[in-house]
């Protein structure tokens, strides 16, 4: 662990130049003391590095001395797949270790490159949560991700939406899936792939037992394939609806990817009074009710009656409630400032 500090240490100096001990000790995660006893242990070991005293201070190394002490361990190869996921890696228990590997691949480069890359790191940031949502709790990733490393079976004990709801499954682990700030588990079980929420998982035990990864398993053409699937059998209704061009324009921005896609690709010519009209895909009328009333009334439902009737019955319904004033209730209750 010192051994690996010390090294740190030294390509820290080596890629950027003159730092302060607090830098270093920020950068490390010790504390000063420590950093001064490092520093101490480097120029013992024959490493020419200055100490200046004063507020424009700090350690730096000799014009022109560079180590050549930057290969890469297994692990940090491995995590360098991560390398424009700092978050992600961080939630697999990877942060510290991409953070090694990309400070040696820096040191590693010329001057001028060592220069660009600091300089795009600046510029790009990848985000990879959804908006208006929170990241969902997964107290079991470190182990899901050991057993997908390692290739050990797992047993889990998992929550789902249908009957009955927990169940224990043995699963063959075969890789992660980070979609909108959520993971995912692409496992088989008895031979069949799924995919788990990993937030779903209540308990987790990584077994001495592994298994064979199908040689020709492509984890992202199978995830690919599985939300082409999952939206032909999720989406397997349809309506017609009639939107303003503005409407339509925007939709992409108001509606998943899916049925934005569907509607301007349908959208036939306006009528008399603008409106177009397209065929669009639905779960079901009770799910599309609520999706179609949040278009307001820029958008209007021609079909199926069902779905036109429901949300009929519900702008009434919110016609009655409006209709007259809201009253006012004491204090504490509905319509107080308290």
């Amino acid at each position: 662990m010192r051994a690996s500090r010390l090294l740190s240490a030294l390509l820290l100096l080596q890629t950027r130049g003159r730092m302060t001990a607090r830098q270093l000790a920020d950068e490390l995660e010790v504390s000063v003391r420590t950093v001064y006893r490092d520093m101490e242990s480097l120029a013992a070991a024959g490493v020419p590095l200055y100490g200046d005293a004063g507020h424009d201070g700090g350690y730096r190394l000799l014009d022109g001395f560079r180590t050549r002490l930057t290969g890469l361990t297994r692990d940090e190869a491995e995590a360098l797949a991560l390398a424009g996921l700092p978050g992600p890696a961080a939630d697999l228990g990877l942060g510290t270790v991409l953070a090694t590997a990309q400070l040696k691949l820096t040191a590693a480069l010329p001057e001028e490159l060592r220069d660009r890359t600091g300089e795009i790191g600046q510029r790009f940031h990848l985000d990879t949560s959804g908006w208006y949502t929170e990241a969902d709790p997964t107290p079991h990733l470190a182990a899901v991700t050991d057993a997908v490393w390692r290739q050990r079976r797992i047993r889990v004990r998992y929550r789902r939406w249908k009957a009955p709801q927990e169940s224990t499954r043995t699963l063959d682990p075969y890789g992660l899936v980070l979609k909108s700030g959520r993971w995912y588990l692409v496992a088989a079980r008895q031979g069949r792939v799924r995919t788990y929420r990993v937030s779903q998982i209540l308990r987790a035990e990584v077994l001495a037992d592994p298994f064979e990864r199908p040689g020709g398993f492509d984890l992202t053409a199978h995830w690919r394939s599985y939300l082409a699937d999952f939206d032909a059998r999720r989406l397997n209704a349809t309506a017609v609806v009639r939107l303003t061009p503005r409407l339509l324009a925007e939709l992409p921005d108001l509606m998943e990817p899916a049925v934005a896609r569907a509607a301007q690709d349908s959208a036939g010519p306006p009528g008399p009074d603008g409106r177009v009209e397209a065929v669009i895909p639905i779960e079901s009328p009770d799910h599309a009710a609520g999706l179609l009333l949040r278009l307001g009334a820029e958008a209007e439902v021609v079909a199926p009656p069902e779905l036109r009737s429901l949300i009929t019955r519900t702008i009434t319904a919110l016609a009655d409630i409006y209709r007259e004033p809201a009253t006012e209730g004491p204090v504490g209750e509905a319509g107080s400032l308290t």
